[in-house]
């Protein structure tokens, strides 16, 4: 048996449970013992990859398949006190399939259709034995046995991002998936997880039965798909190779519902096991290909990008994007795609770069020589750096009015948001070098720019901008509101004070503090 009530759901799970950074997530299943049975058991979960899906799908499967016994796996969980706890507990037939499971040779979409085909073919004549029609269809096989049965399918999806799917494959596949599911008396729950949300929005859609919850707007299954603010610091009460602090600056930038944090449970898991904080989540999926898509388009979406490198969130009315929608040939597709992916936070209308671990992403993208006159921008980057730890004003001055001076429509600024984007884009390579702060709560207030350094013997940086006042102004903000205090722990910090005045000219002052 490989999809129809195995116990491979059960060993995986058990695995899980022996890890140290395990978060229990087991009161999803109370939600949906509340669905069995009912006209509303339809439910298709999206979310990034890495964000728990197939963890929880394997808890669903170890709980719900029947002929097991897993109340020791599952007594010591939150679950185990929910009034349905027993009733459910391993009384169901469960037909769970992972479509990201291909044959070892899978050069068309024949070959992987067949594959699942085949394998759901024998797992119910092992189980019910052989079907005197050998050409009967799958639904009516499962119509026959006259059991009801509960579908754990995870990434759905996987086949849409595959090079060997045509259109007309695509919707075939989703014609398959109808014929399976859609009014049949046998299913008693239907649990979907995918990164692309069901292609449903025209009321032709062959998954319209389901009910779907997004990275994007619905809130009803938050808790179980990534680590809130509470989960993450008791994470770090039991595993203490990792400082809270440090999880926070590197995965934390997603929203639930009410504004609460949520980290990429992924990369904080790594984090906590390895004892540091590093990339571990977007060197492999589909980065590269958004990436692309920006390059393609760049006269729309790169001041997006470079305000959210800035610090600056970026207000807009996204409206979706499906398994039908991969085109992303405008902006609106382009920013919705990347928030399904998990590479943007949407939150109130707001989209923003979700922690270091994705800042640095963006910040290669403009430095791909396709991003153009951006790229000459980010080149003189290093030079910017030099001279602010050289305390050369001038040259820092001279440099900004430059890129100022520059073809790019947004960055004829009137405002210090304009200004910070120019900024952003003359200091790229610090962040070779520094972990850069906007509107740090410091001091007396909030300064505009710190640069906390990686490695102890460079200094820290403290910048402030103005516009219409003047150098010597910003200066000596950072001076009375005591900016200095949040890098009080480096020997040195330089503080650099810029304005951009009404005659367009740029100013800076620089000096250095030390303790």
């Amino acid at each position: 048996m490989f999809y129809l009530n195995t116990n491979t759901a059960s060993i995986l799970f058990q695995k899980t449970l022996r890890r140290s950074t395990y978060v229990d997530k087991s009161m999803l299943i109370s939600h949906l013992n509340k669905r069995i049975g009912t006209d509303n058991c339809f439910i298709c979960i999206t979310r990034p990859r890495r964000f728990g899906k197939t963890i929880n799908a394997n808890m669903l499967g170890a709980y719900y398949t029947i002929n097991q016994d897993n109340h020791t796996m599952f007594d010591s969980l939150a679950i185990a006190k929910d009034p349905s706890y027993t009733e459910h507990l391993n009384q169901h037939n469960v037909i769970q399939v992972d479509f990201s499971k291909t044959p070892d040779e899978c050069n068309s979409y024949k070959d992987y259709i067949n594959y699942i085909k085949n394998i759901l073919v024998s797992d119910l004549e092992n189980f019910f034995g052989k079907h005197k029609n050998p050409g009967i269809s799958i639904s009516d096989f499962l119509i026959e046995s006259g059991q009801s049965f509960i579908f754990i399918f995870d990434e759905w999806d996987f086949c849409f991002n595959e090079s060997f799917m045509s259109e007309p494959d695509k919707k075939n596949f989703l014609k398959f998936l109808k014929g399976l599911l859609k009014d049949r008396p046998y299913t008693d729950l239907m649990y979907m997880t995918g990164i692309l949300p069901v292609a449903k929005y025209s009321s032709s859609s062959e998954l319209n039965m389901f009910n779907e919850y997004n990275f994007m707007y619905s809130s009803v299954f938050d808790n179980y798909f990534g680590f809130n603010e509470d989960e993450v610091k008791y994470l770090c009460k039991h595993n203490e190779s990792v400082k809270y602090e440090d999880l926070q600056i590197w995965y934390n930038g997603y929203y639930l519902n009410g504004n609460r944090i949520l980290f990429n449970p992924h990369s904080v898991c790594c984090a906590l096991e390895n004892g540091i904080c590093q990339n571990y989540w977007t060197g492999t999926g589909p980065m590269n290909e958004i990436a692309e898509c920006i390059e393609q388009n760049v006269d729309e979406v790169r001041e997006d990008i470079v305000k959210m490198v800035s610090g600056i969130p970026v207000q807009i009315k996204l409206y979706g994007y499906s398994a039908a929608e991969q085109n992303m040939s405008t902006r609106n597709e382009i920013l919705s795609a990347m928030v399904v992916y998990g590479f943007l936070s949407y939150n109130d209308g707001q989209l923003a770069i979700p922690g270091y671990e994705l800042m640095e992403k963006y910040e290669a993208v403009l430095l791909r020589q396709s991003m153009g006159e951006l790229k000459k921008i980010t080149d003189r980057s290093k030079e910017m750096l030099n001279a602010t730890l050289n305390c050369d004003s001038k040259r820092i001055a001279e440099i900004l009015e430059e890129v100022h001076d520059s073809e790019i429509p947004f960055i004829q600024y009137n405002d210090e948001n304009s200004l910070s984007c120019v900024v952003t884009l003359c200091y790229l390579y610090a962040r070779e070098f520094y972990y850069i702060k906007r509107e740090f709560a410091n001091g007396k207030g909030y300064c505009d720019y710190i640069f906390f350094p990686k490695k102890t013997d460079m200094p820290a940086i403290i910048l402030e901008l103005k516009a219409f006042h003047s150098a010597e102004n910003a200066l000596s903000q950072i001076k009375n509101k005591n900016y200095m205090k949040e890098a009080e722990n480096y020997k040195e910090i330089i503080l650099v004070g810029i304005n951009y005045d009404k005659e367009k000219h740029h100013t800076c002052s620089i000096e250095k503090y030390s303790k």
